[in-house]
């Protein structure tokens, strides 16, 4: 996040909703592989890991031969901490893009469900881009898709908005980005999300159900969304881009 959105986002935000969203997400490692797996093509040399959170992805990054250097910035004092704890060797900033010094080229940026929690993401994608253009590097990118099932725990969760296809490619390009792809990703989410946060208003994630979601729905559906079709609508949008 930049400093300024930082601080127009908190009021946004519950207390301690980042706490049983990162609970529940700690069972979908079928999920953070397939997205990891996405964009390692894209994951090599110097790769900036924006919004960090607890280290999710940080540790799946930290395995990867292929990443020269990796930066970790994460905002939230907390987080800071258990991160130095669980990983002692990682070099993490303790900030927002604002606070990056202008002495590296980045070949990858990979920030995964943070845009959303940024008021002004027009100036987040262009912060973006100023760090990844010397290198001509690429945006990797994740973020909540549809508006039609903004629930009341994405509100819980500080987001300001789910985006479309449409909308985010606009931004990316108002942004300075060449697209290389942005496609909806997991359909069978989006029905699940509109089902329990939207319809039965639920407030937060059952982690059982999560569990099972990620181990014996999830995989299947993921593969054919790979391998053979896009689908037309998904829970959350999926890009790779090339700053120009």
């Amino acid at each position: 996040m930049t400093a300024q959105t930082l601080m127009t986002s908190q009021p946004n935000a519950t207390a301690d909703s980042d706490d049983f969203e990162f609970a529940a997400l700690g069972e979908a490692n079928n999920y953070r592989a397939a997205l990891l797996g996405y964009f390692s093509g894209y994951l090599r040399g110097n790769v900036l890991e924006v919004g960090a959170g607890i280290g999710q992805m940080t540790a799946g990054l930290l395995e990867n031969p292929r990443i020269e250097k990796l930066l970790s910035i994460e905002p939230d004092t907390g987080f800071c901490a258990r991160l130095r704890t669980q990983f002692p060797r990682l070099d993490l900033l303790e900030g927002t893009v604002d606070d990056l010094q202008p002495d590296s080229d980045w070949n990858a940026v990979l920030s995964i469900n943070v845009l959303e929690h940024i008021e002004t993401d027009q100036e987040e994608l262009a912060a973006y881009r100023r760090l990844l253009l010397p290198a001509r590097g690429t945006l990797c990118l994740f973020v909540p898709a549809r508006p039609e099932i903004y629930a009341p725990l994405d509100r819980d969760f500080g987001h300001f908005r789910r985006y479309t296809r449409p909308e985010l490619r606009g931004r990316l390009q108002r942004a300075g980005f060449r697209i290389v792809q942005c496609r909806y990703y997991n359909f069978c989410g989006y029905f699940a999300w509109w089902m329990n946060f939207c319809v039965f208003k639920k407030r937060s994630f059952d982690v059982a159900a999560v569990r099972l979601y990620d181990r014996v729905i999830f995989p299947f559906p993921n593969w054919v969304e790979t391998h053979i079709c896009p689908p037309p609508i998904g829970q959350s949008l999926i890009v790779t881009a090339i700053a120009e």
